[in-house]
């Protein structure tokens, strides 16, 4: 055989294997289950602490793939306004009640409170400082205690507190308040509200909440939970990145049951110390039957760029230690709890994540610019169904999924720039959710996961041939003019 055969045989094995990889390389990339905004900073920090050329090297393999897969950076969009989340008209009752215009007549109220009383605080700045506000007098199921503004806007809550309003009694509701932390340290703000043992059917209605590690947190105390919660229309943001090794969760839920987290905006929630891992909201610790639904939330609409891994909505979070479960075991993190009709954008990490959580159920959601859902580990299982998935929907070490009818997109899209589901919306990095052209349709909605009475997240009833994700027309999520 001549030496220009060979040569010629040797290009064509050589030809034939660049194909075979090429044909195989989208398969590998899907198995391995690692997008381009995680390897990013990995392969950035690998290489940081060499010679120069080498960090050089890495930074701009970093950014080339932190592009690919989540565009150029731009300009922040502005703080959208939509009619989930904290709204400019009143909420609740009108009128009548107890009056306070000072810090102090406002703690003399809560501790003297009555069921069926209305707390209405007057228009102004009520600041605390050192010790927390304790709230033990309970309510009834027919005459809730109720703690309000009688318009949205007017009443500014500034703690300088570790944590504000201390609830371990049943049956209170607060409503149309601004409340914000305001301590000269990330550490010594960690809570709003921290809601604990006896403070059952606790309600956080229209509310706006701005720089705490935990907004709203909700956890068990001498044996009791506080189950059957509310958090409606309320908005969680943070002005600044938390300068803190303490868990960075705007609703962080832990061993209760029965919460619905509804229509709230949950934005900005960034962990800059410790292990950098943040979450907009999880319900973890042993609970069941909790429901996330019809919230808006957007990991990183401000706080653009910053190292480290922001999760937007999860069941099982990152997991509790048993101690500290409801059953002293946690076999599993959550049981039979529902993400639904959720819109989550801009996270450095996946948009839902469970962990440990048994029977869930995922449906009807819109993820954009997230590395989509995973669901891990054997104790979860969920059926995933009606998503819109900008990214992958994926089990992983012996997680199961019940696959239903979902738009999703292979994780080897992300590393060519390939972003079809993204694609589907007007201009979704400024905000704009609207639909380029026709909305993609389902062939017929399952009902599994649904109640009958099902609405998408702009509160428009479910039609029964339905539009993939979270709503059919994002202009009905736009307030009436």
């Amino acid at each position: 055989m001549t030496v220009r055969r060979l040569a010629r045989r040797g290009l064509l094995a050589a030809g034939v294997a660049a194909v075979l990889l090429a044909a195989a390389l989208p398969a590998i990339v899907d198995h391995m289950g690692v997008a381009p905004r995680t390897l990013a900073p990995y392969i950035e920090k690998r290489t940081s602490g060499h010679n120069p050329l080498i960090v050089g090297s890495g930074r701009r393999v970093a950014a080339i793939l932190t592009t690919l897969d989540r565009g150029p950076a731009g300009v922040a969009p502005p703080r959208l306004a939509l009619n989930v989340g904290a709204q400019p008209r009143a909420a609740g009752q009108d009128g009548g009640g107890i009056q306070v215009a000072t810090p102090d007549a406002l703690r003399a109220a809560l501790k003297e409170a009555a069921p069926g009383d209305v707390i209405t605080l007057a228009p102004g700045t009520y600041r605390f400082q050192g010790k927390g506000i304790g709230i033990a007098r309970a309510g009834r199921a027919d005459a809730r205690i109720v703690v309000r503004a009688a318009q949205p806007g007017t009443v500014h809550i500034e703690l300088e507190t570790l944590e504000g309003f201390v609830v371990d009694a049943p049956y209170w509701r607060f409503e149309n308040l601004d409340i914000r932390g305001v301590c000269p340290a990330d550490d010594d703000c960690e809570h709003a509200f921290h809601v604990i043992g006896g403070g059952h059917h606790f309600e956080s209605v229209n509310n706006t909440i701005r720089d705490f590690n935990a907004h709203i947190k909700i956890n068990g105390h001498d044996g009791r939970y506080p189950d059957d919660g509310l958090i409606d229309h309320t908005t969680l943001a943070a002005t600044h990145v938390r300068a803190t090794t303490k868990p960075v969760t705007p609703i962080d839920l832990v061993t209760a049951s029965g919460w619905t987290v509804r229509a709230n905006v949950i934005t900005d929630f960034v962990k800059r110390d410790g292990n950098e891992v943040s979450y907009g909201a999880f319900a973890k610790g042993g609970g069941k039957n909790n429901v996330f639904e019809r919230n808006v939330v957007w990991c990183e609409q401000t706080l653009r760029g910053q190292p480290g891994q922001r999760i937007g909505l999860s069941l099982g979070g990152g997991g509790t230690g048993r101690e500290f479960c409801r059953d002293g075991r946690c076999i599993t993190e959550q049981d039979g709890s529902v993400v639904r009709a959720n819109l989550i954008v801009g996270c450095s990490d996946v948009g839902i994540y469970l962990n440990g959580a048994a029977a869930s159920k995922v449906v009807d959601n819109t993820l954009v610019d997230t590395s989509g859902i995973d669901v891990r580990y054997p104790t979860s299982s969920a059926v995933v169904d009606g998503n819109l998935v900008d990214g992958p929907i994926r089990a992983r070490d012996g997680g199961i999924v019940h696959l239903g009818d979902n738009r999703a997109t292979p994780l080897w899209r992300a590393y060519v720039g390939s972003h079809p589901v993204r694609s589907l919306f007007r201009a979704p990095e400024t905000g704009d959710f609207s639909w380029r052209g026709a909305p993609p349709l389902r062939d017929e909605m399952d009902s599994e996961g649904r109640p009958a009475d099902a609405r998408d997240l702009c509160g428009k009833p479910r039609a029964a041939a339905a539009v993939y994700g979270a709503f059919a027309r994002f202009t009905d999520c736009l307030p009436a003019s």
